[in-house]
């Protein structure tokens, strides 16, 4: 340790020159990769960072010393770093094109719902369900919507 510094300097120093090499430009941009098809995708992703660092110095008293410091001191310091992919650059000829990964794209939504459509289609018409014994027959009785009619799983009335 150089005489001349303070410990906290040296914290503050290793800390960052670890992140530094953690965190460089091909984290946020990835390493393109190139497909089958002769297109080239690159990575995107979004990084979030915290950082904290500490000290103290403690009294000037002898017994507290260290061969190597002048004055007693204590420190700590901390970093968590998040790495989220967001999109993919990809490109093909001279075309390129953005693809979020963003959950709340139309197709993700209409994805997420069909085991709820499915359900609600089912609820309305219980007797012209796929495991019923008579799969030919249709009670129309049992078997009406709104619409007073019922629809097999092929879309037939």
């Amino acid at each position: 340790m150089n005489n001349n510094s303070h410990p906290i300097d040296n914290l503050l120093k290793n800390t960052m020159q670890s992140l530094k090499e953690l965190v460089d430009v091909d984290t946020i941009v990835g390493t393109p990769f190139n497909t089958d098809d002769g297109s080239t995708i690159i990575p995107i992703s979004k990084i979030s960072l915290g950082f904290a660092s500490g000290g103290s110095e403690f009294s000037n008293n002898t017994q507290n010393h260290t061969s190597d410091s002048s004055y007693p001191f204590g420190g700590g310091s901390g970093a968590g770093v998040s790495v989220k992919p967001v999109a993919f650059l990809i490109l093909k000829g001279e075309t390129f094109r953005m693809l979020p990964l963003n959950s709340e794209n139309t197709a993700d939504r209409i994805i997420d719902s069909v085991p709820q459509i499915l359900d609600i289609i089912k609820n309305m018409c219980p007797k012209c369900d796929k495991n019923s014994k008579d799969k030919d027959r249709k009670d129309k009785e049992t078997c009406k919507n709104e619409n007073n009619s019922c629809y097999d799983y092929e879309g037939e009335e």
